[in-house]
């Protein structure tokens, strides 16, 4: 999949949350593994994600932050439609 294209995709309402909160989630596992590598200290129950240090996983989660902020900004562009 090209790198640089963009997409159109249409989700209903449901869907789109879902999205996001899966996106979410995802964002927040990547700052836990940042602060885990960093400190040692996790919450209860936590799953640590795979990758060579704190500094790639704060990357992954600025990716997927930047990812969350556009779907959302577009979600507000489009709710007064």
């Amino acid at each position: 999949m090209p790198h640089d294209k963009e997409y159109v995709i249409r989700l209903n309402g449901l869907d789109l949350g879902q999205l996001i909160d899966g996106l979410e989630a995802r964002a927040t596992a990547w700052r836990l593994t940042a602060t885990y590598l960093e400190t040692g200290e996790a919450p209860d129950g936590f799953v640590i994600e795979e990758c060579d240090d704190a500094e790639e996983a704060r990357g992954i989660a600025e990716h997927y932050q930047r990812i969350l902020e556009t779907i959302l900004q577009q979600q507000a562009e489009q709710r007064d439609r």
